[in-house]
């Protein structure tokens, strides 16, 4: 049994890939339960702006790296070859590391930001309630948590915290001089719309406006913030007075199309508008960049914005890979100490076995015995067997915990016959 990662990210795939791979938070249950093949005992799907990832526990690796790319390749409808030379696959060790920076965000796109804990938190409940994820995937995540909370404690990685709302009001700042005399539109009312929302406000944005297929959520979101909620079928009209707008929903296809932008700037005499897409699939049509005095980012943009802060966080983030790595060895010796385990529980169920079968022998060449002698001699054949498996039982866990599990299992299966 192994434990593999399969999977492409913001380093390895653009945005135009990732979003055709993406899966939607209304379709991961189905996934998960559409996700099935004999070699894999348990799977996490994580899915992300920027990363869509497969976490396994299979009996044969090769067979588990195949499934999931022939799995993407029929949930999206898309050809393998636009997308396999994305892929990067990670086991074992690696793949334990690989989620304990994913969880601490040393592999986010912005060092640091604080919304993947609750991403990969996500991710990880909802296999659990699909009942995909047995022993090995939930002790792995759960470990992964509790790292991921350790690092932001024990290290100063979060310090000025830095998300990738926060990397678009930076862009803002650099298209218009004055945040202050500006409008802003937030469409989407989730976690990312809402921190961009209150970044915006905090420097100095005098009116936002947001809208959300939701109206409730909407007018939520607006009261917490002391903004305009308005409805979602009229955000195409405010337009015409928004200097900004970040959209960030979950809508499957572009909400905000090249004809309309066109409109929109001819009545707004071309005053500069910029767009802010921090969603995936794309909420903008990428056409509409090419339109004078339009600046249209999307989350791979960002990128450029956030290389000055991870320059900043990166002396802290050597502290938090010693520590991940003291905790991915930590959870090597878990998974070291369990596999001697069967081997251990065999010893003493042999070992238990023929004790039972000398005693029997014992007992009936002894002839009648009180109940008290009964005792003493069940004891004493009780106390032998006990010490003489105990060296050998606590040296195969040490022995596991150290790395050297293996030979020493075999050993002990050679040396008893419990095979």
């Amino acid at each position: 049994m192994a434990i593999v990662v399969v999977g492409l990210n913001h380093t390895t795939a653009p945005v135009a890939v990732r979003e055709r791979l993406a899966f939607a938070e209304a379709t991961l249950a189905e996934s998960l339960a559409q996700f099935h093949h004999p070699a894999v005992e348990e799977v996490v799907i994580l899915s992300t702006c920027n990363r869509v990832e497969f976490y396994l526990h299979t009996r044969n690796p090769e067979s588990g790296v195949d499934c999931c790319i022939d799995f993407l390749a029929a949930f999206h409808n898309l050809p393998q070859a636009e997308f396999v030379s994305c892929l990067y696959q990670l086991h074992e060790a690696e793949a334990v590391r690989h989620l304990f920076q994913v969880a601490s965000s040393l592999d986010s796109m912005v060092l640091g930001e604080p919304q993947i804990l609750g991403q990969v938190k996500a991710a990880y409940l909802a296999a659990r309630i699909a009942g995909r994820t047995g022993t090995i995937l939930t002790q792995l995540f759960e470990r992964a948590l509790n790292v991921a909370k350790m690092v932001r404690s024990e290290t100063s990685i979060g310090d000025h915290a830095i998300s990738v709302s926060y990397a678009a009001v930076e862009l803002a700042k650099k298209i218009f001089e004055r945040l202050q005399e500006r409008t802003a539109l937030v469409l989407g009312a989730g976690e990312t719309s809402e921190l961009a929302a209150r970044h915006l406000i905090r420097q100095g944005v005098p009116q936002v406006f947001v809208a959300n297929r939701t109206p409730e959520r909407a007018e939520r979101l607006a009261q917490a913030l002391g903004a305009k909620a308005i409805a979602w079928e009229t955000f195409p009209e405010y337009l015409v007075q928004t200097d900004i707008v970040l959209s960030s929903t979950s809508a499957p296809h572009p909400i905000i199309q090249a004809a309309l932008v066109q409109e929109v700037m001819r009545a707004r005499k071309n005053r500069p508008m910029f767009f802010m897409d921090i969603a995936v699939p794309r909420d903008v049509e990428p056409a509409v960049n090419a339109f004078e005095n339009v600046f249209l980012y999307d989350i791979d943009d960002l990128q450029h914005v956030v290389e000055a802060n991870r320059r900043e966080r990166q002396r802290e983030a050597l502290a938090a890979e010693d520590l991940i790595w003291r905790e991915v060895h930590a959870f090597q010796q878990w998974l070291a100490a369990r596999d001697a385990v069967p081997t251990i529980v065999v010893l003493r169920q042999r070992a238990e076995t023929m004790r039972l079968a000398e005693l029997d022998k014992a007992l009936a060449k002894l002839g009648p015995l009180e109940a008290r002698q009964r005792r003493i001699v069940e004891t004493l054949t009780v106390g032998i067997v006990n010490k003489l498996l105990h060296a050998p039982t606590t040296n195969l866990k040490r022995s596991s915990c150290a790395g050297h599990g293996h030979d020493y299992v075999q050993l002990v299966r050679h040396l008893f016959e419990l095979d």
